[in-house]
């Protein structure tokens, strides 16, 4: 029945075939095996390390979205260059309303990347190929993560009354007072909202935890 339906919309009426078992088995089997690597990537490499829960979210959407874009279009022309353009276009935006790491974008790129890979593989890839690839893509960050940067770096977010430090130029002096005052092993300060109001500054501060990776 649904076989006789799939010709009476192709032939007469020229519309897209219904349904057709072989092509969305291959999509389903692709979906859970894209999900299970970036749940693998977010949720026990990213988030165990970075503590950062605002932007798992963000790379399920992402790595979900491109997915099945470059899936639905994997049979047209524009293939691989669409798929970057679309990460061009993100990296371009930002998240222009906020300060976004250089390691959050890293991860960005990544479940980007992962999604792009595992949709656009056509006959000329096997399937051992793209296991393969996600395998070391996986596994190197992994390693990267656990066990070469072993100091692992936490942040948080600080009200800074000494608006006056808060001046490129006295960066370092920025960094010597947040040590001394808070304790911490702080490397990297990103200012944040500057109230001139009230002179307070909300500072990202980045710093490492004694207490992991030694």
């Amino acid at each position: 029945m649904m076989e006789l339906l799939n010709v009476l919309l192709l032939e007469e009426f020229k519309l897209p075939v219904l349904f057709s078992a072989p092509e969305f088995l291959d999509f389903f089997l692709r979906f859970l095996f894209n999900f299970v690597v970036a749940y693998t990537v977010i949720r026990w490499i990213y988030y165990p390390v970075h503590k950062n829960k605002d932007y798992l979210f963000t790379y399920f959407l992402f790595n979900i979205i491109i997915f099945v874009l470059c899936y639905m279009m994997k049979n047209s022309q524009l293939q691989i260059g669409v798929a970057f353009g679309l990460f061009a276009v993100f990296s371009v935006l930002r998240y222009r309303t906020m300060n976004v790491s250089i390691m959050d974008m890293a991860y960005l790129f990544l479940v980007i990347s992962i999604g792009v890979i595992n949709s656009l593989s056509n006959d000329q890839v096997s399937i051992a190929e793209v296991i393969f690839a996600n395998v070391l893509v996986v596994g190197i960050i992994y390693v990267m993560e656990k066990v070469w940067l072993v100091r692992h770096a936490s942040s948080k977010t600080i009200v800074y009354e000494k608006i006056e430090n808060i001046k490129p130029e006295n960066y370092d002096k920025l960094i010597a007072d947040l040590k001394e005052r808070t304790g911490l092993d702080i490397h990297r300060a990103e200012i944040g909202r500057i109230d001139f109001m009230t002179d307070v500054a909300r500072i990202k501060v980045f710093y490492f935890d004694k207490n992991e990776g030694r």
